[in-house]
């Protein structure tokens, strides 16, 4: 069994360890933008009546299952298939260690782990003494089928106990398509292609965009507030923290904590324009259930 932590705030309250504490100031010094907004249910704005922050647990997945499941879909590069297939530098391929989660990573984003399991560990041990990357690629804790698109998730800070289990705070870089399972063992080991935004062909400007969602996000996190009855606390008046477009329209997604499937179409998404249009439709639609339920509670106060 593992269990790891995909929620932003994980073990870190869970423990009351120096080194635990340490590892919550490095990630509000480096994350400053998610400082400030425990007065909004941040697991997602689809879902705000639920209020628990749990750890995720995962069932232990075997490699062949893995291998079966790669299979099925044309990943799997045997090594006898590998030579046709080597690393293609200009094509922007590489390899990389996979950490198959039930959770997602966007590029720019911070998320705390906990890591159980032997063979994510032995993978652990490889990483701290070379690369330090990964690849987070969201499985379905249901089906254990992969999704096509992944983030890097590099490791900026790591805690290892006497039992060899590590906490580790990883900082997600660029995205990458999954084009191969190269090897399940000792650990998986995924042939990847890098991919970034291309250009908007929306017509409607990306600045206004981002100012139309950070200002119905100000929006949803009052009156979450509201519906929740922490009147007093007021919603964040700087939300972007001088994000580009891009950068915020992943933190936005970043946001909508258990809407994996929602997730993941805007992790896939090329077009920064159309990412911001998405979300803009999520919060309004979550800003309307919001007025309808704060329309209720004042109708009949408790």
């Amino acid at each position: 069994m593992m269990e790891i932590s995909g929620a932003h705030h994980s073990y870190l309250y869970r423990t009351s360890s120096s080194s635990s504490c340490s590892i919550h100031r490095f990630r509000e010094k480096h994350s400053p933008i998610l400082s400030g907004f425990e007065l909004f249910p941040l697991r997602s704005l689809c879902t705000l009546h639920r209020q628990s922050r749990k750890f995720v647990k995962m069932v232990n997945i075997p490699a062949t299952s893995l291998e079966a499941n790669s299979r099925r879909r044309g990943f799997l590069c045997l090594a006898s298939e590998r030579a046709d297939t080597d690393v293609d530098s200009a094509g922007g391929q590489s390899e990389l260690p996979l950490f198959p989660l039930p959770v997602i990573l966007f590029p720019g984003t911070v998320a705390p782990l906990q890591i159980f399991e032997y063979r994510y560990r032995m993978m652990m041990h490889t990483l701290l003494q070379t690369d330090l990357r990964f690849g987070l690629i969201y499985i379905d804790p249901d089906t254990s089928s992969l999704a096509d698109v992944g983030c890097v998730a590099e490791i900026v800070k790591h805690e290892r106990l006497v039992d060899d289990r590590f906490f580790i705070i990883c900082k997600g870089q660029e995205r990458f398509r999954l084009l191969g399972i190269v090897r399940s063992k000792p650990y998986p080991v995924a042939r990847v292609q890098w991919f970034e935004d291309r250009p908007s062909s929306e017509p409607e400007d990306v600045e206004s965009l981002a100012t139309d969602v950070e200002n119905y996000m100000r929006d949803v996190i009052r009156l979450s507030n509201k519906v929740n009855g922490k009147v007093g606390k007021e919603a964040p008046k700087d939300i972007r923290k001088n994000l580009f477009p891009t950068p915020f329209s992943f933190w936005v997604a970043s946001t909508f904590e258990g809407a994996p499937d929602e997730q993941q179409a805007l992790l896939e998404l090329e077009d920064t324009a159309l990412r911001l249009k998405r979300e803009k439709e999520t919060l309004r639609n979550t800003l309307n259930y919001l007025s309808a339920a704060a329309a209720v509670k004042d109708a009949f106060p408790a």
